[in-house]
C-alpha cells in the first residue's frame, strides 16, 4: 500500500505539470491545430505504454468518453492560443456547471440546495470573464474567441467527468482505472483529427519540438501516471484539492514566461469558480460521513 504522504506528493505533482500547459503552448510555433495534434500523437503512445490499463477494456462506452476527451483536448491547446492561460484553465474549470445541470438526466444523480448555491457562485464567475473586452496580448491576441473555445472546453470536460463515472459504474470496482483506456484513445482521437486540420507544418525550431515532447510526455503522459497512482490511497476531496493547484499555478507559468497578466475580471471569475470547487468537495466529503 502506497503511503499517504507519497500518495499527496504524486497528485500535488501531476497538478504542478498539468498546470505548465498554458505556458509551453504559447511558446512554440505551431498553430492550435498543429500542436493540438501532435502533443496528443505523442501523449497516445506514452500513457499506452506507462499505464498497463489504457490498453484494457476498449468498448463502445470508451469510444464515446473519448469523443469528448478528443474534443477537450483540442479546444483547450486552440484556445490557449488565443486567450490568456489564465482565463483558458479558469473557463475549463467551469465544467461542475455543466455536470450539476445534465448529472440528473445522464447519470440520474440528484441535486442538492448546497448544489445549487455552488451553481450560482460558478454561474457569476463564468459570466465575469465576458464582462467588457480583454486587450488582445502577443501571447493571447483574440481573447473574446480563445474564450468561446475554452468554455467549450469546459462543456467537454464536464462530458468526460460523468463519462468516467459512467465506465467505471459499467466497469465495476474490480477494474483499477477504467477510465485510461479512454485517455489513451481520446489522445489518438484528437491526433487523427487535429493533425490534418493543422496542414502543412512549415520552418519548425528546436525549441517547438521540445515543447512537444515535454507536452506529451511530462504534461499528460508523466501527470496521468502520478494522479492514477495517488488517486488509488487518497481520499477525493483530498485528492480534488490537490488537483486545484493546476489552475491555480497556469496563469503564473504564463506570467513568468510570457509576462502574461490575466484581467481583474479574469481573477474575480477564477476565484469565484475555485472556491466553489473547493467548497463542493468538502461538503460532498462530509455527506458519507453525516449519513
Amino acid at each position: 500500500m502506497r503511503s499517504l504522504g507519497r500518495a499527496r506528493l504524486e497528485i500535488a505533482g501531476a497538478a504542478i505539470l498539468f498546470s505548465t500547459g498554458g505556458a509551453v503552448i504559447k511558446a512554440t510555433t505551431f498553430s492550435g491545430w498543429q500542436l493540438a495534434g501532435l502533443r496528443s500523437l505523442v501523449a497516445a503512445v506514452v500513457v499506452l505504454l506507462l499505464l498497463p490499463a489504457a490498453r484494457r477494456g476498449w468498448s463502445w462506452r470508451t469510444l464515446l468518453v473519448a469523443v469528448a476527451y478528443a474534443a477537450c483536448l483540442i479546444l483547450y491547446v486552440t484556445a490557449n492560443k488565443l486567450t490568456t492561460a489564465a482565463n483558458t484553465i479558469f473557463l475549463q474549470s467551469t465544467g461542475p456547471i455543466y455536470i450539476l445541470l445534465l448529472a440528473p438526466w445522464l447519470l440520474k444523480e440528484r441535486i442538492s440546495r448546497e448544489d445549487l448555491g455552488v451553481l450560482a457562485v460558478m454561474v457569476v464567475g463564468l459570466l465575469c470573464f465576458f464582462v467588457g473586452a480583454d486587450r488582445p496580448l502577443r501571447s493571447a491576441p483574440d481573447p473574446s474567441t480563445g474564450n468561446i473555445l475554452a468554455a467549450l472546453a469546459g462543456l467537454m470536460w464536464a462530458f468526460v467527468v460523468m463519462g468516467l463515472r459512467w465506465l467505471g459504474r459499467a466497469s465495476g470496482p474490480e477494474v483499477a482505472d477504467p477510465g485510461m483506456s479512454a485517455v489513451a484513445l481520446g489522445n489518438l482521437l484528437a491526433a487523427l483529427v487535429a493533425l490534418p486540420m493543422g496542414g502543412h507544418l512549415g520552418a519548425t525550431t528546436a525549441t517547438d519540438w521540445a515543447a512537444v515532447a515535454f507536452l506529451g510526455v511530462v504534461q499528460i503522459g508523466i501527470a496521468y501516471l502520478l494522479m492514477s497512482r495517488a488517486v488509488r490511497v487518497l481520499p477525493a476531496f483530498e485528492a480534488s484539492v490537490l488537483l486545484l493547484l493546476e489552475p491555480a499555478l497556469n496563469p503564473f507559468w504564463a506570467w513568468l514566461v510570457q509576462g502574461e497578466v490575466p484581467g481583474s475580471w479574469a481573477l474575480l471569475g477564477g476565484g469565484l469558480i475555485l472556491g466553489a470547487s473547493v467548497a463542493k468537495s468538502w461538503w460532498d466529503s462530509r455527506v458519507p460521513m453525516a449519513a
